[in-house]
Parts: structure tokens; sequence; C-alpha cells
């Protein structure tokens, strides 16, 4: 814990939370979160116990009654998460709205002073007096709040928490801004910070404009570490997947407007496409692009098999096809070393239908943190951008499995073969698929980017990867959504991409 003062006042019960309780109120949060953070959403280690957490950084950021805390908590894993830690006098005003789950327990000040202590992610009035930081961009103890030359960061605006997230937690201010709290947090600055930057740069680009940030001091030598973003914030009717799931179950019963099963989601599948290609294309540009040596392309078939090879320990149903994926990971390797140029560059990293707005204008892809938990240095390698498309074109494969699930009343993927209208459904969710995934393929192609079809053993290399990462997911968190992976990684250890 750093940043904390120790000074004698006269305590006033309008003065709520002080320096000076700042020590016993870690204490007690060290003490309350074992029990509470497992069931956070965004919490990376369930299923293993929590023993004891420590403090690393702790400021009252908005001070008063209720006071909001910026804390950075360290657990006995290694892994380090922030909390936004409410602390009122209790009893709760009921007109706060702290949902009950967000209560953390409760706290005493040295001088007998009863506190609540809640997750303030959910609290208006303490993340609006946040957003004040940003605007005075000045130091508070341990944490330093930055501006982007040129940003204009309006005070005075509400917030309102938005809902979704799994990774971390979004707050938007007036319809202009978003402030991305990161949840589990990593030493150095974030990448997203340095992608969105990056897409500013280059200019009309389908993202969302960088505008301040909050990281730690780095002090005694340590790597300043980003703690929150905030962004321009895009008005839409909706993300990708709620979008894509939707036309899907319409064509699947028959109801889409254009030809079914194959339309309803064509022209968005296609402008996605370009949306991506575009986003490429500035990455290229603004940050490194170079060709895959001979040693980095056996070091990225080594990473893809080992983790093949930890999917095999927790998911034997991958068994069967081990053979066929190892085939598909060696094929990539001996494309390099006959000669054949790979490009690599800065991908997003993690994309998906989840990780892109439908905006008035067009497609806006979100979310450049790249895959969570992750090293950063392991997320700025260079990637082949077909990473980026495999990956969106398991999403399309999703979103037709999820809307099947949501006619048929079953887990995505679990269906009887032996009724005649589940099959007829079946077949044109995956019809409503391939259509898809063929719009985005053509879309990005349309947008100057290489034609992905184009390289088949790439695409089926990193589809691959792609579904195996997502069998060993389910097998852990989703067991009744595993046969949707399983189904792919049957069809790429054949030698299927596009169609399936």
């Amino acid at each position: 814990m750093t940043g904390t003062s120790h000074r004698t006042v006269t305590r006033r019960r309008s003065d709520g939370l002080l320096a000076e309780d700042l020590g016993p109120v870690v204490d007690e949060l060290c003490r309350l979160l074992p029990a509470w953070l497992p069931g956070r959403r965004w919490y990376a280690g369930k299923g293993r116990a929590l023993g004891e957490v420590r403090p690393v950084l702790a400021e009252i950021v908005v001070p008063g009654t209720p006071a909001l805390l910026q804390t950075v908590f360290r657990t006995d894993a290694g892994e380090c998460y922030q909390l936004l830690v409410g602390a009122v006098p209790t009893p709760v005003d009921v007109d706060r709205g702290v949902p009950a789950d967000a209560v953390i327990g409760s706290s005493r000040t040295a001088d007998g002073l009863s506190l609540t202590l809640y997750e303030a992610s959910s609290d208006p009035e303490l993340l609006s007096g946040l957003l004040e930081r940003f605007v005075a961009a000045a130091p508070c103890g341990a944490l330093e709040y930055h501006r982007l030359p040129g940003a204009e960061i309006p005070a005075g605006l509400r917030a309102r928490p938005l809902t979704g997230e799994q990774s971390n937690t979004s707050v938007a201010y007036g319809g202009r801004m978003m402030l991305k709290v990161l949840r589990r947090i990593l030493p150095g600055a974030n990448t997203e910070l340095e992608m969105l930057a990056a897409l500013e740069r280059a200019g009309d680009v389908p993202s969302a404009r960088p505008l301040a940030w909050a990281q730690t001091a780095g002090r005694h030598g340590a790597e300043p570490t980003t703690l929150c973003i905030l962004q321009e914030f895009v008005p839409s009717r909706g993300d990708g997947w709620s979008i894509a799931t939707a036309e899907a179950e319409a064509c699947i019963r028959g109801e889409c407007e254009s030809v079914a099963p194959l339309g309803g989601f064509w022209d968005d599948a296609f402008a996605l496409g370009q949306a991506t290609a575009r986003v490429h294309t500035a990455l290229a540009q603004q940050l490194e692009a170079r060709t895959l040596s001979l040693p980095e392309a056996v070091e990225l078939t080594d990473a893809l098999v080992a983790r093949l090879d930890e999917a095999l320990v927790e998911v034997p149903d991958i068994t069967p096809y081990a053979r066929g994926l190892h085939t598909a990971y060696q094929d990539l390797r001996e494309v390099v070393r006959r000669g054949n140029p790979l490009p690599i560059q800065r991908v997003h990293g993690d994309l998906h239908l989840g990780q892109a707005l439908r905006a008035a204008d067009g497609w806006v892809l979100i979310d450049f943190e790249g895959e969570p938990g992750h090293p950063f240095e392991e997320r700025r390698r260079p990637q082949p951008a077909v990473r980026d498309i495999a990956a969106m074109l398991r999403s399309f494969d999703y979103a037709a499995h999820h809307a099947l699930g949501e006619i048929l009343g079953v887990p995505p993927g679990q269906r009887t073969t032996r009724d005649l209208r589940v099959t007829r459904l079946a077949r044109r969710a995956s019809a409503w698929a391939v259509h898809s995934r063929r719009g985005f393929c053509a879309g990005y192609t349309a947008a100057g980017g290489q034609d992905p079809r184009t390289s088949p053993v790439l695409l089926r290399a990193f589809e691959a990867d792609k579904a195996v990462y997502e069998a060993l997911y389910e097998a852990r968190n989703r067991p009744e959504w595993l046969p949707i992976p399983l189904a792919a990684v049957r069809r790429l250890a054949l030698g299927s991409r596009i169609a399936g």
C-alpha cells in the first residue's frame, strides 16, 4: 500500500473516511476479500481456493461521504486486481441503490465510526467524482491521471455503469465518454492505450478515440502500470454478437428479410470484414510489421502444439483429432520453410463479434487490450493478421449455434438429430454461419486485405488453434457448450475451413 499519510484531525460525522482511517479499512478489506472476490465475473482464479490477499495500492480518490478508494490487491496466486471501493457510514442510505452482491462487508474506524464497504462500479455519484480526477489531470498520492494531447474532458457528466463485460468494467459519461476500469492488473503500460493511440494517428479508422488514462506513479524505479482508460463513447444500436444472434435466429426460423437461410447478416458481415481490414492496415502502418522468420515460425508452431497438448490433458474428446491438428500446425511451418513470406504485424488479439459495435456509420472495433491475462510482452508480439480473421470466423459459428439453442430451448450444441425438424433447423444454422463467414472474408478482401481463403494452410492452423482454445475454455466453464468447438475441431482436423 502506498501514498497514505497520517495527521491528527478531529472527526466530524460528515467527514466520512479520513486519511488516517485508510490503513484499518485496507486491513479489513484483506480479511473480507478472500470470501468476496471469487464471486466476481472478472476474477480469473475460478475453481481455486483463495487464501489471503495483500494490498498493493490504496488511495482515497473521492473524499467525503461516501468516499471512493481506488485500490489494487494481490492474491496468493500472484494475480493483481483493481477494485473501486465505496465507503459509506452504516446504515447505507437506501437511495444509494447498492446491489446486495456489491457489498464487501463492514469496517470500523479507530474512533468508532462504522463503515459499509462495497464495490462502487455501480455507484453513479462516486463514478462521477472519479471523472473529476481525469478533468484535473493531477496526481493523487501514488496515482497519476493523464490526458492525451488535445483531448477535451468535460466536467460534471453523470456516470452510467454499463453491463455485459466479463474481464473489465465500463462506465459511460453522458453519452460522450467511456471509462474502462481494468480489473486484472499487469505490470506496465496497457496495450489497448498504445493500440488506440496508433489508430488515432492513422485517422479515419473504425475505433474509439483515446482521451486519458490513470496509472501508478512508478516510484522507486517501478514501471508505471495502467489502471483505467478513458475514451470516446461510441453510440450504437448494439454489439455484433447481439445483432448477429438475432439475425441468425430469424433466418433459422425462416423469418429473415432476405432469402432464408442465407440472408439476414451478409451485408453486416461484409461491412465488418471491411472494418477489420481497415484496422489491420492502420496497425501495420503505425506499428511494427515485417515478415516471419523461420525460427519464429518454429516457435509459433511449437506454441500451437503446446496449447493442443495442454488441452488434450483436460479435454480427452479432442484425442481422436490430435493427429490431424498436429498436421495442420506442421503444414504452417512447412509453408514458411519453403520460403513463402508470412507477413506479421500487431493485431487485435481477441477479436470476436462482441468486440464490434454497430454505429450509425458502420462497424467500430473495440477492446484492443488483447487476450486477458496474457503478459503485455506476449500481446505486443507481431502475429499474422489471419489470427484475428480466424477468431472472427469462429464467432460466426458460435452465433449460429447459440441461435439454434435458443430456438430449440436446449444448451447450444446439444440436440437430437432424430427429429427431422431439428435436423432441418440445424442445417439452416450451418448455412447461416457459412454464408456470414464468406461475407466477412469478401468484405475483408474488398477493403484491401489479403483474402484469407487464398491462404488455406494459415487459416486452417489458426482456426484449429482457436477451436482448441474454445474446447478447453468450455470444458472448464460451460461443459454444455463443448459440442460447438468439438465440431469445429473435427472439421478442421479433417482439413475443411470456410465451408463449416
